[in-house]
C-alpha cells in the first residue's frame, strides 16, 4: 500500500486553523450555557458520582495552584500560542497538525477567558464545570481536556519518532546507513587504486 504524501504547509496550516477555531467554539458555547444555566458552585449530579456538573470560577491553574498569580498563565498561555503558530508553518504531517490544532484551541480557550473575562484584562478567571470526583478532584473545562491530550498526543508523537515534516526518525537513520554503506565501497577503491596507501595502512597496523 503507498504512503500518502504529506499535506503542503498552506494544507497543514488550514487544518491546525480550522480545528483550533471548532476547538474554541466549542469550549466558549459550553462556558456560556454554563454561566447561563448551571448555579455557581453547586453539584449538579449527570451520570451519579461518575460525572457532574459544577460551576466555579478558578483564577488559578488546575486545582486552583497559583490563585493569586493569574497574569503568570495569561504569559504563559500567549506564549504557547505563540509557540504553535510559529511550528505551523512547518508541519507536513497530518498527525501533527491535527493535534497542535486541538491543543491551540484548547490553549485559545483558556487565554480568552484570561483577556476578556472578569476581573479584567489578563486577570480574567477560566469558567470551569466538568467534575469527575472518581478520578480526580480538580474541576475543569473543554479547553482543559483539548489541552491535556494535545500534551500527551505530543509526547506520544516524539516517542514514535514522527517529525513536524512527516518524515519518521528511522528514516533518517535508514538514510545515513545507506549513506555510510555507499562511502565504505568508494573508500576500498581508492585504496585499491592507492597500493602505497594500503601498504602504509597495514604498516601502521604491524606497528600497533
Amino acid at each position: 500500500m503507498t504512503r500518502r504524501p504529506p499535506p503542503h504547509g498552506s494544507a497543514a496550516g488550514a487544518i491546525i486553523a480550522i480545528l483550533a477555531v471548532l476547538v474554541l467554539a466549542a469550549d466558549q458555547f459550553v462556558k456560556y450555557l454554563t454561566i447561563t444555566h448551571l448555579p455557581q458552585e453547586q453539584v449538579v449530579p449527570v451520570l451519579g458520582g461518575f460525572l457532574q456538573l459544577f460551576y466555579i470560577r478558578n483564577s488559578g491553574a488546575a486545582f486552583s495552584i497559583g490563585a493569586g498569580y493569574t497574569w503568570v498563565f495569561t504569559i504563559a498561555l500567549a506564549v504557547v500560542a505563540c509557540v504553535i503558530v510559529w511550528k505551523a508553518f512547518s508541519v507536513r504531517a497530518r498527525l501533527w497538525a491535527v493535534v497542535l490544532g486541538a491543543l491551540l484551541g484548547g490553549v485559545l480557550g483558556n487565554l480568552s477567558d484570561r483577556i476578556f473575562r472578569e476581573p479584567g484584562f489578563g486577570v480574567g478567571h477560566v469558567v470551569d464545570m466538568i467534575s469527575m470526583p472518581w478520578m480526580l478532584p480538580a474541576i475543569f473545562n473543554v479547553a482543559d481536556i483539548f489541552i491535556v491530550c494535545g500534551m500527551i498526543s505530543i509526547a506520544l508523537l516524539i516517542i514514535v519518532g514522527l517529525r513536524l515534516d512527516g518524515t519518521r526518525e528511522r528514516d533518517h537513520k535508514d538514510e545515513s546507513a545507506a549513506e555510510s554503506a555507499e562511502d565504505a565501497p568508494a573508500e576500498d577503491a581508492a585504496t585499491e587504486a592507492d597500493p602505497q596507501h594500503s601498504a602504509r595502512r597495514d604498516g601502521a597496523g604491524a606497528e600497533d
